[in-house]
This record gives structure tokens, sequence and C-alpha cells, in this order.
């Protein structure tokens, strides 16, 4: 059974720091791209960042990039989303998603293109 479990989500001071993680099993890992997109209340779900099967190849919106790095460890069967300088906009519902992919450098950035996705953790962020 192919599962993706976020965790690391919280509430938080802006300002601060937050790792999310996102275990996957079930499947073979290092062959799927992975990203995390967020959903705030009231809006759709948004691109936060993407990162290919290689780790080599990754992708921000442009409202994190500076701020945020994802990273994967493909022996933990493990994506990462290092969150620095949060802040209130920032709070939302956190998912990790993942698309296999024969090309080792392919990350997707629209959520319609991902079929596997985690149950999502919550990040809040008060300032």
């Amino acid at each position: 059974q192919v599962q993706l479990v976020e965790s690391g989500g919280g509430l938080v001071q802006a300002g601060g720091s937050l790792r999310l993680s996102c275990a996957a099993s079930g499947l073979t890992f290092s062959r799927y791209a992975m990203v995390w997109f967020r959903q705030a209340p009231g809006r759709e779900r948004d691109l936060v960042a993407a990162i290919s099967r290689s780790g080599l190849n990754t992708a921000y919106s442009d409202s994190v990039k500076g701020r945020f790095t994802i990273s994967r460890d493909n022996a933990k069967n493990t994506v990462y989303l290092q969150m620095n300088s949060l802040k209130a906009e920032d709070t939302a519902v956190y998912y990790c998603a993942a698309k296999f992919s024969t090309d080792s450098t392919y990350y997707g950035v629209v959520a319609r293109n991902y079929d596997l996705w985690g149950q999502g953790t919550q990040v809040t962020v008060y300032s």
C-alpha cells in the first residue's frame, strides 16, 4: 500500500522555522518526483516547492524563494521542506505529493499531475 505521511507541522511565531517531513512507503521512492503544495482556507492548493527524483533539480514559488528549501533523502524515502523566516501568510495545510517519472530531471508544478498525496500537516504562523 502506497503511503505518504507528512509530519513536522505546528504552531510557530513569525520569523521562526519549521522542518516538514514526508515519509513514503510502498513505492520505489527514487523513481518519483516530489512536491510540496499548501492550501489555506478558502484558497486553491498552491505550489510551494518541487524536486526531481535525483534531487538535483528544484523549483520554488516566488512567495517562498529564499526562505524555504526542499530536499530529499532517497535512502530514507523522505522528502523535506525546511521553512525559515516564516510569515503569517505561510499559514496553511501543507501536502506532499509524488509522481512517477522516467526522467531524473523532471519535477511537476501542477497539482493535477500528481496522483499520490499525503493527508497534510497544519502549519500556523502567528505574529
